[in-house]
């Protein structure tokens, strides 16, 4: 039996699917001061989410980042259907870095102070290309030495 994934992959996978994982619960939880934090940010980036309750919003984030840290940390789910998960939410926190005034330096892309623990989440983009590049890469036939 072939599993979906490489066992190269399975650094990544554990690593980002733990953080994911561990944030999602930590997020369950959320008092409703933190709902509001969590919803003012994304939907000060991100308007349609203004109609959004904050405490469902923190709750759908919350439920989000588990099932992407459980897909990633699950070896039934394929590399390439993780890194796209992955990948996908990697791309709007760094929305969210990118847009909202204050998270960089001016006139760079240098992380300001604020902007920091957003300015990290690149590794996430990283990790989720990565398991892209590597599951389409490992579905080419190897070339046979004559």
């Amino acid at each position: 039996m072939q599993l979906p994934f490489r066992v190269r992959d399975l650094p990544l996978r554990i690593a980002t699917g733990a953080f994911l994982l561990n944030s999602g619960l930590e997020k369950r939880d959320a008092d409703e001061e933190a709902a509001l934090g969590m919803h003012g940010m994304a939907a000060g980036t991100y308007p349609f989410l203004k109609d959004v309750d904050p405490t469902t919003f923190a709750r759908l984030l919350s439920a989000g980042e588990i099932a992407l840290g459980a897909a990633l940390l699950l070896p039934v789910v394929p590399s390439r259907l993780a890194g796209a998960g992955l990948t996908a939410f990697a791309g709007g926190l760094l929305g969210m870095y990118l847009r909202t005034p204050g998270m960089r330096r001016p006139n760079s892309l240098r992380p300001s102070e604020q902007g920091l623990p957003l300015s990290k989440d690149v590794w996430l983009l990283g990790a989720g290309l990565s398991l892209l590049l590597s599951s389409d890469t490992d579905r080419r036939p190897a070339r046979r030495r004559r």
